[in-house]
């Protein structure tokens, strides 16, 4: 690889540091690099590219793609900072110049509004047992009922209780279930240890119907790759 990635966090959200030299064929890595970052669900994620160079300028639209993720899921602002010239000039041309840039990580911080800020959550651990779903519906019910959210309780237990029963039923795995109020959206992201896909079933006298309960329900919804699994998301407008 070209480029190397080095992630560092604290209270405020992580700081990826991007350094090498970009080129299409790297793209794809910094891609997944980018989307674990998000899948932790920080309050911001800040890309330092200080000591990174552009090869191909397309390669660039990988930026694009993270900021549309985190947009869709979990909601959090994605900052660029201090781009030597070359690059800002690129990030500053057609399709790029929507990205934010910062001169800094210091001042992309203070841009995003997080310094000691930390955005409402509920986390639960869950067994891969039986009565997983039901405790992820309590979870559910109490996160919205404690930001005075009653009319989302049903599509949330209904989405929480079949993103965990997905993890009981095919990952066997332990399950992180975390319930994030954005200033948009109700996020709902599940990790598991397995990295297999989640895939829309058929549904039938046996079950089948989860993910498409959840795309049904949801404003969105997805998956991202995480270090030993996946989080599967989705999202609820408020």
């Amino acid at each position: 690889m070209a480029v190397e990635c080095a992630v560092t966090g604290d209270e405020s959200g992580l700081v990826a540091t991007l350094t090498g030299r970009l080129a299409l064929a790297d793209a794809a890595q910094v891609r997944v690099w980018l989307f674990k970052c998000l899948a932790e669900q920080p309050d911001a994620l800040f890309v330092d590219v200080a000591g990174l160079t552009v090869e191909e300028p397309l390669a660039l639209a990988v930026f694009s793609a993270v900021n549309r993720q985190a947009a869709r899921w979990p909601g959090i602002p994605v900052l660029y900072c201090g781009p030597a010239q070359p690059v800002r000039d690129m990030l500053a041309r057609g399709a790029y110049r929507r990205l934010p840039v910062a001169d800094t990580v210091a001042q992309a911080r203070g841009r995003a509004g997080v310094d000691g800020l930390t955005v409402p959550s509920l986390i639960d651990d869950l067994l891969p047992l039986p009565g997983a779903p039901r405790q992820a519906r309590d979870v559910a019910t109490e996160a919205c009922l404690r930001w005075d959210l009653p009319d989302l309780v049903g599509a949330a237990t209904v989405i929480a209780s079949e993103l965990v029963t997905n993890v009981v039923d095919h990952a066997g795995t332990m399950a992180t279930m975390r319930i994030s109020l954005r200033p948009r959206f109700v996020t709902i992201g599940v990790r598991d240890g397995s990295t297999v896909e989640p895939r829309r079933g058929t549904p039938g006298p046996y079950g089948g119907r989860g993910l498409l309960l959840v795309e049904a329900m949801a404003h969105s919804w997805g998956w991202l790759p995480v270090d030993g699994g996946k989080v599967v998301w989705a999202s609820l407008s408020r």
